[in-house]
């Protein structure tokens, strides 16, 4: 760097100045030793310079100086007085030391930031073990010659098919030749192995081809339609042939016998038909000593009659409906299709309530009593169901979480076609039952119209109407009943306690045969509420006779001014619509009564379904003890019943996901309509 002489000199006068006075922090050096270095150089400074002197070249070279601390105030956190004190000086003293030497050291890294650096992970990575199989096969010469001619088949043109004749006895000489040396080489087989190895790899790769194309062939017929429709044909068949003479008692026709029996089973029926003539012949006896006993003839054509109509009611159960699927459900609810009278829809649900799973819809038919013909799967149980009247291809469903879901019976699509779980109007408790309802309003001009009825244990009683999504309105909110006390005479009136809720839970409901408008409740508190529809804030009429909750309630469908109910108070009460007292209770067992219905060809014979029972009573022959009983499977309780319209059968559900079909045997009709 080149400059003036002044301005050099000046310049290196500061700097040495600088320099000196400058003192490193904590070092102990004598002012006045200081202060006479000082003067010194500032006496060098002022001597008078030579010429020479001023006209040398100095080179100044400018260096960085070391940190000029202002202050330093190191931070202490252990007393200098403390124990530790020593302990953690040497710590900071080789703390130091390390950050000294951390340039170019792999071990240190700077951050910004003060944390410390976690302990490294092991990462394991898991997999499905590899196994390792060994597979061998036998090969003959046979074998390895096929597979040979099927790799070297190729599909002839249409010109080669003109020599297809010349071209029989090359092949012929080939396959000849080929054999011999397939021959020659098994025969060295020691002595090659490497070409025996290759044979077994392409013979190997043809055989899998070959298998391959079969697989997809044969894939390919299962997954066809029309192999589906003979199938569903021959499994018809067969159902038809196995359960024959069952089906043929069902619908009340003769049994056909095959004309090629053997003769073991022509020896047992000519032994059972031996059998029936011998019993009838004891009973002709039986008849004949009363009759010579018996001489006025009014005892003898009372006892005729009386004979005649103490004919015992028989069950015997012809088969059951049940497969994997519905076993471990519960029957809830039965209901026939309103066209075809061997379609039969069934619901299920879990018996226990505490224990709620999905549920099931079933659609059976007569023709497989093995397998249903339709399977809906729902999210939860289902509690009711009834097919439509106007559209027998609907089946409408009402599941315990108070939703209801209508299905298309034609497809095998278990999406239902309308669903009211979004809908901010649907029931907030379980939908005990719900019907389809042809409700006449020839007076105002619109004809028969069908609609659909739920009731539910919120309490309400709802009409939903069917458009581009399911909405209801409110037939009927049922509100609770102050039951009626008898007041002891001398008594002070006191108050009565409030309720919980003023809202009473509905169980069930029916409709009036003749007049839809008029309809009724059973409720949880044990009450019958005579309702209608044009009325929606008071009960028409109440029925008080239970003490424990209505499960169902049914008109007669003959005589129209009576209707039965059932309780879990173990009883079951016939009413008579004007009068609101019982006529006659009927109690068998120490059981709940889940379910009942009136017979459709007799106005005195109803079916009742109890836990451990299911019994038929025949008002014209006893009211004090039904006239035929089935006892339940060990573990099942009956949870339902259901007459066939078209025969004399009875269908009864139980706890267990069976539905087990019984023929009613000598079941007469009376000509009364009246009970």
């Amino acid at each position: 760097m080149c400059g003036s002489r002044s301005t050099s000199i000046s310049n290196v006068s500061m700097t040495e100045s600088t320099q000196d006075e400058i003192v490193e922090p904590g070092s102990q050096q004598d002012p006045a030793v200081s202060l006479s270095d000082v003067q010194v150089r500032q006496e060098e400074i002022n001597e008078d310079l030579t010429q020479e002197d001023l006209d040398r070249r100095v080179d100044i070279y400018l260096t960085e100086t070391e940190t000029i601390w202002m202050l330093d105030m190191p931070s202490v956190v252990v007393s200098v007085e403390s124990e530790d004190a020593g302990r953690v000086q040497e710590r900071n003293r080789i703390y130091v030391e390390i950050c000294k030497n951390r340039p170019g050291n792999d071990r240190f890294v700077e951050k910004t930031m003060q944390t410390i650096n976690g302990a490294t992970k092991n990462k394991e990575v898991q997999c499905d073990e590899v196994i390792m199989e060994d597979k061998g096969m036998l090969v003959t010469s046979w074998d390895l010659c096929d597979s040979f001619n099927i790799l070297e088949t190729k599909p002839a043109s249409k010109a080669e098919s003109s020599r297809a004749t010349t071209g029989k006895s090359s092949t012929s000489h080939a396959t000849k030749e080929h054999n011999q040396t397939m021959s020659v080489s098994s025969d060295r087989g020691n002595d090659f192995p490497g070409s025996r190895t290759s044979v077994m790899i392409l013979e190997g790769a043809a055989l899998a081809r070959i298998h391959k194309v079969e697989e997809c062939h044969s894939e390919a017929i299962l997954t066809s339609m029309n192999f589906q429709q003979n199938l569903f044909f021959m499994e018809r068949i067969l159902m038809e042939n196995i359960f024959q003479p069952k089906l043929a008692a069902y619908r009340q026709l003769p049994v056909l016998i095959d004309p090629d029996v053997t003769s073991d089973t022509s020896d047992k029926v000519a032994a059972t038909k031996e059998a029936n003539q011998e019993e009838q012949d004891k009973e002709k006896e039986d008849k004949e000593e009363q009759k010579e006993a018996i001489t006025e003839p009014s005892v003898l054509s009372d006892l005729k009659k009386t004979l005649e109509e103490t004919v015992p009611l028989r069950l015997e159960q012809l088969w059951s409906y049940m497969c994997d699927l519905t076993h471990g459900h519960s029957v809830s609810s039965m209901t026939w299709n309103k066209v075809n009278p061997d379609l039969l829809a069934v619901g299920y649900r879990a018996f226990d309530f505490k224990e709620q799973k999905k549920g099931l819809a079933c659609c059976w038919s007569l023709k497989n009593p093995m397998w249903p013909e339709r399977i809906f799967q729902c999210k939860h149980g289902v509690t009711a169901l009834d097919f439509s009247m106007a559209s027998p291809n609907l089946l409408a469903v009402g599941l315990y979480d108070g939703s209801v879901a209508i299905y298309d019976v034609r497809s095998c699509n278990d999406t239902p076609l309308l669903e009211n779980s979004a809908s901010s109007n649907k029931h907030t408790g379980p939908v005990w039952q719900l019907r389809w309802v042809e409700q006449d309003r020839s007076a105002t001009g619109d004809g028969k119209k069908e609609r659909l009825i739920c009731i539910s244990a919120d309490s309400r009683v709802t009409e939903w109407l069917i458009q581009k999504r399911l909405d209801c309105t409110n037939l009927m909110k049922i509100k609770r009943t102050a039951s009626e006390k008898k007041k002891i005479p001398g008594e002070k009136g006191k108050k009565r306690e409030a309720p919980i809720s003023q809202q009473a839970a509905g169980m069930c409901f029916d409709f009036h045969p003749k007049d839809t408008n008029v309809y009724l409740t059973g409720t949880e508190e044990g009450y019958i509420h005579k309702c209608s529809c044009s009325c929606d804030e008071q009960f028409l009429q109440t029925y008080r006779g239970h003490k424990g909750p209505v499960y169902k309630v049914t008109w007669n469908p003959f005589s129209t001014d009576m209707f039965l109910s059932c309780s879990a108070d173990w009883s079951i009460i016939l009413w008579q619509q004007d009068s609101q007292m019982p006529i006659l209770t009927f109690s068998s067992t120490t059981a709940s009564v889940h379910d009942i219905m009136w017979s459709p060809k007799s106005v005195s014979i109803f079916a009742a379904a109890n836990e451990n029972r299911v019994e038929i009573w025949d008002l014209s022959v006893s009211i004090f003890h039904p006239v035929v009983s089935c006892f339940a499977s060990p573990g099942a309780e009956f949870t339902s019943v259901l007459f066939a319209n078209n025969t004399d059968c009875l269908l009864v559900g139980d706890s267990k996901g069976e539905v087990g079909v019984f023929e009613l045997q000598n079941l007469a009709a009376h000509s009364s309509n009246k009970v």
